[in-house]
């Protein structure tokens, strides 16, 4: 008796959770920001939320399709762009670590490029009693996966406020001789999405969610700012010189450069922390295909008759 009755509820959750493979497709607007070394607030920076400015946010835009074997799992497909932004002079300093930041006083900006795959779960299907009607539903999930960003940082010009790439300056000896582990960066990289949402369905094929996702990275240089300052002369002996000219007004815009903790062989970064970058928005989502629902009220298990 104990195993007909495992076998009917495992069979009505079976195809409760399994009522025909669809797909969703849509579009995503969410608030950006990014989490490295430039910006933060107070005391040491850091990659989490401790460190956001909310002065930096800028926008993400994109669209994504979406495939849902199951109304406990599916796997979404999304491509976005947007910005993101850093700047040190929006730290409130309050006599703590943040004040070298703080005078170190350099910025950037950047557009970004992305597209990731993630796995979506909503634990909560499994305490619904028919997980199959989701008419005014509102699910949490969670979601992690793999994606591939493009980055493109630029530095403002000291002398006309004009932005310019960083990549081709070379701004902590990237290629350099002098500094034979530091190789030059790829534009090209990859990260890490994670996060949480909470999702409402408006009828039975239009919901509406509400998500953050962080993007954990591999590099360190989505703001051109890592490891420490060097010696200025080596721009003249390594790029052109009105290029050698434009890197040595930009890689060091202190106002106490050359002393202290603003000279050649002076932390400018920290290297021991990748960057990060996160969005906060709303994704519309659109029922492309219902798959076989006709049977969604059926246990797909014989009727046993007593």
């Amino acid at each position: 008796m104990f195993l007909l009755c495992a076998s009917l509820i495992y069979c009505t959750s079976y195809s409760q959770l399994s009522a025909g493979t669809y797909w969703e497709g849509g579009i995503t607007i969410a608030p950006s920001n990014f989490l490295g070394d430039l910006g933060g607030n107070m005391g040491k920076g850091t990659t989490f939320l401790k460190d956001n400015n909310m002065s930096m946010t800028r926008f993400f835009a994109g669209g994504f399709v979406a495939v849902h074997p199951s109304e406990l799992y599916g796997a979404r497909f999304a491509i976005n762009w947007g910005r993101v932004a850093g700047d040190d002079a929006v730290i409130k300093g309050k006599g703590g670590l943040e004040e070298a930041r703080k005078a170190r006083n350099l910025n950037f900006k950047s557009s970004i490029f992305e597209a990731f795959v993630v796995g979506e779960i909503y634990p909560t299907v499994l305490f619904e009693s028919d997980p199959t009607d989701v008419y005014h539903k509102l699910r949490p999930y969670g979601i992690a996966g793999v994606g591939v960003f493009h980055f493109n940082p630029k530095g403002q010009d000291p002398q006309n406020g004009q932005w310019v790439d960083l990549k081709p300056l070379n701004t902590e000896g990237q290629g350099m001789a002098e500094y034979p582990d530091r190789k030059p960066y790829s534009l090209w990289q990859l990260n890490i999405p994670l996060g949480v949402g909470v999702k409402y369905y408006l009828n039975d094929n239009v919901s509406l969610s509400m998500e953050i996702i962080l993007r954990k990275t591999m590099t360190d240089y989505m703001d051109d700012v890592s490891e420490d300052y060097i010696d200025e002369n080596l721009f003249y002996n390594y790029l052109p010189s009105t290029q050698a000219a434009l890197a040595d007004r930009i890689y060091n815009k202190s106002p106490q450069r050359g002393l202290g903790n603003f000279r050649a062989g002076s932390k400018r970064g920290t290297p021991e922390n990748n960057d990060a970058y996160y969005s906060c928005g709303f994704k519309l989502s659109f029922r492309l295909g219902n798959g076989d629902r006709s049977w969604r009220n059926s246990t797909r298990c014989p009727v046993v008759r007593f």
